[in-house]
This record gives structure tokens, sequence and C-alpha cells, in this order.
């Protein structure tokens, strides 16, 4: 692949260090994927014609000028048998030469990314690379392809006595190929780990891949987006720079969403720092639902480059904080970046509503300090801030997102000499104490 193609965007390289395999911290995929995924808009309708057409309408959109610069499949794609050598082949009707998909992609200036599954089958009945891993990532990797999506579906799971592993070994095995790729061939993939059982991945999931999966498939409607929003508020800790919480792929265009739904998800996906794989029918897709994806202030903070990790609830809001709630997550959440602080308040309510909030609050602001402040949606500076801020008239199940940047000290004559949270704790030298 040319050089100047390397520039456009992320990759990830897996190396092998003795026995284990750890994603490379040398700069390659340092950043979270940006792309399309196929399976929400087309399930197992797609074949090459559809994936080409669907990375011109990128290029047309001027997604791919934005960042998305990845198309990649999901299951269906192969035949449904092996040949007699065991190797795995696309289907002759609907993908007649990965080589060619691939080059397409690869001129258009695309990564090209494919799936499978840790299993005997993918979840749509196609070969699963269960004791072919290193024969599928030498195949993967001569057809051109970049990035690979590895599942472990509940069905297809070999028996006990047959695969003698937990759920971190089925992952391992093909960490483990992809390791043998690159030291054979000097290729890299993108590896995204897809296990249901947000409570644990976590845990494993940074020390081999570059993203992986928190919760349940999502789906085009607001409780689901709600659902992994609160699932994510407990796990923000896991992601930083090279391995990122994975909240699935994006519905934006999709199912019945408002605006305001849409632009929630999108900016909690983005400011998660979680990959940005859109997965909508880009032919009928609205200019609406276009210029949500295409907010290049909130997809700064999702590649910025000096900090990796994600924003974290600081309040929950309705509910007492840490409260588990699948229909009304955290409402409050902040994180640092590059050039600010970055807030992000959601609505969960059915309602339209204002939300205030103490500045110091969160962990990333200096008491006796003033702010300005930069909306993230409506693009517009809005002057500076002290001590408070409230958002108002949030609409229902919408976001507000807000770069914080120091401005200096507060003026002088404030009164109380201390607010917010640390009031009542706030002394002079002769011990009087100010609320």
């Amino acid at each position: 692949m040319p050089s100047s193609f390397k520039t456009l965007g992320t990759a990830v390289g897996i190396l092998s260090a003795a026995s284990s395999v750890r994603a490379l911290q040398n700069g390659v995929g340092k950043l979270p994927v940006m792309g399309y995924n196929a399976w929400n808009a087309f399930a197992c309708n797609v074949n090459e014609t559809l994936v080409l057409q669907t990375a011109q309408y990128m290029k047309n959109y001027g997604l791919l000028d934005v960042g998305y610069n990845h198309v990649n499949l999901d299951d269906c794609w192969a035949s449904k048998n092996r040949t007699s050598t065991g190797e795995v082949l696309s289907d002759p009707i609907r993908f007649p030469s990965m080589n060619n998909l691939t080059a397409q992609l690869h001129s258009m200036g695309f990564y090209a990314g494919i799936y499978s599954d840790s299993g005997w089958f993918t979840c749509q009945g196609y070969p699963g690379s269960f004791m072919h891993e290193e024969q599928d990532a030498l195949t993967f990797q001569s057809w051109g392809f970049d990035f690979l999506k590895w599942v472990a579906d509940i069905l297809p799971v070999p028996f006990d006595d047959v695969i003698r592993e937990g759920m971190v070994g089925k992952y391992q095995r093909m960490t483990d190929a992809l390791a043998m790729v690159a030291k054979q061939t000097g290729t890299t993939f993108t590896f995204s780990l897809c296990e249901w059982g947000w409570s644990q991945v976590w845990l494993w999931g940074a020390s081999m891949a570059h993203s992986w999966r928190i919760d349940n498939d999502i789906g085009p409607y607001w409780s689901s987006i709600a659902t992994i929003i609160n699932a994510a508020s407990f796990v923000t800790q896991a992601t930083d720079f090279y391995g990122r919480n994975d909240p699935d792929i994006l519905e934006i265009g999709n199912g019945d969403f408002t605006y305001d739904e849409a632009k929630t998800h999108f900016t909690a996906w983005a400011l998660m720092k979680a990959p940005l794989l859109i997965s909508t029918n880009l032919a009928t897709i609205s200019q609406e639902m276009l210029s949500i994806l295409k907010n290049t202030e909130i997809i700064a903070i999702n590649q910025d480059p000096a900090y990796g990790t994600s924003v974290s609830p600081f309040r929950w809001g309705i509910n007492p904080d840490w409260t588990f709630n699948s229909s009304f997550p955290a409402q409050f959440w902040s994180g640092p970046s590059e050039n600010g602080t970055v807030f992000m308040l959601i609505n969960t309510l059915d309602e339209p509503t204002d939300m205030f909030f103490n500045l110091t609050e969160s962990p990333w602001i200096r008491a006796g300090r003033e702010y300005s402040v930069r909306d993230l949606w409506t693009h517009t500076n809005n002057g500076t801030v002290t001590r408070n801020y409230t958002a108002t008239d949030v609409p229902p199940h919408g976001v507000v997102a807000l770069l914080f940047q120091d401005a200096g000290d507060e003026p002088a004559g404030l009164w109380p000499l201390c607010a917010g949270e640390a009031a009542t704790q706030c002394t002079a030298e002769n011990g009087t104490t100010y609320y």
C-alpha cells in the first residue's frame, strides 16, 4: 500500500511479545476508527457493487474528508463451505473477487474491513474461524483487508471438550494468528472484538484489541441508546489511546430517531471515544442526519491527539450517583481535551428541561477561574461563565455539548467567596469559615 494512502487514517498493529499478544503502542491505531459497516443497513443483502456504491457515497457526501476512512463488511460475505484444504471462500456471485474489492476501496482512499467468528459458524451460518485462525488470517491478508471484526457468538461455540478454553482464549487464538501474519508479512490489522457481556470484556479487551463491545447489539430507537449509555457510564475508565469501549455501530438515519435523539447518539459515541462506524443506507439518508455525522467539532474530540480518555459522569442527575438505570442513564459528563474541558449534558426525560451544574463538580475545572463557552452543536462562542452553568430548555432525549476554556481569574468581589461543592470547607487563614 503506498505511503500516501497510509497518511489517511488509522490501522492497528498486532504483534507478539513472547506468548502474549498486545496492541503495539507506536502511534498506529492510537485513535478510534471511523468509517462504515453495512450490517444494520443491509444485513445479508450485500454485494461488491453495493459496497463500492456506498464508498462512493461516502466520498461524494464528504464523509471521507472528515475522517470516515474505513469500509467494513459484516456477516454473509462467504461461501457456505470451505475448500477441501480448509480455505474460506467468498461468495462467487456477490463477491467474485475480494482482491478487486479491496483494491478499489484502497484506490478511493479507504481501508477495507472484514468479519469472522470465533466458533464453528458465524451468526448467519457461514464458516467461522475456529481451528482455522491462522489460515483465515493469511487469507484475509492476501485479499488485502486491513480490519477484522471478530465475534464470539453464543450458538456456534465448540463443546468444552473441544475448545478447552475460556472466553479470553477464544479471542487469543485470533490475536496470535494476526501476530503470526504481522511477523510473516509485515501486514497489520485493526482488531475489533465483539463479545456480549459488558461487565467483563473491558477488563481484558485492551490486552489484545483496538476496541471491544460493551453491550448487546444496538437498535434504532431511544431505549437502546439509553441502555448502552447506561452501560458505558460504569466502564469509562477502560478507554484510552490504543484501546476503547465499543458501544456498537452508529444508527444515525435508521429507525424513528428524532433529530435530537440522533444528536445525542452521535455525541455520546464520539465523546466516549468510541469507534464511529456508520451503518445506514447512504442512498436515502437525509441531509439533516448527514449534518450530524459531519459535525467536525464533535469529531475533533473523538480524534483528539492529546487525550484518549472518555468523558465520564460527574453527576448522575435525576438518579443518585452510581445508579444503574437503563432508561435514565447518567446525565452530566465531562472530560479533558486538547483545547479545554468537554461537557456533555443529556436530557433523559420525555420533556424539555433546564440542566444546572456547578463548574467545579467536574474534576477538570479549577476553582476561582472564569471560562469561555463554546457550543459544539450551534458552533457559537457563548461568552464566559464563573462558578456554574445552566443549559436551558434542553429537548427531550436531547444533548448539549460544550467546550470550556480557561479565560483567567474570576472577577473580583464575587460573593460568597467560595461557591459550589467546597463552600462549607472554605476557610480564611484566621480560621473564619465562609458559606
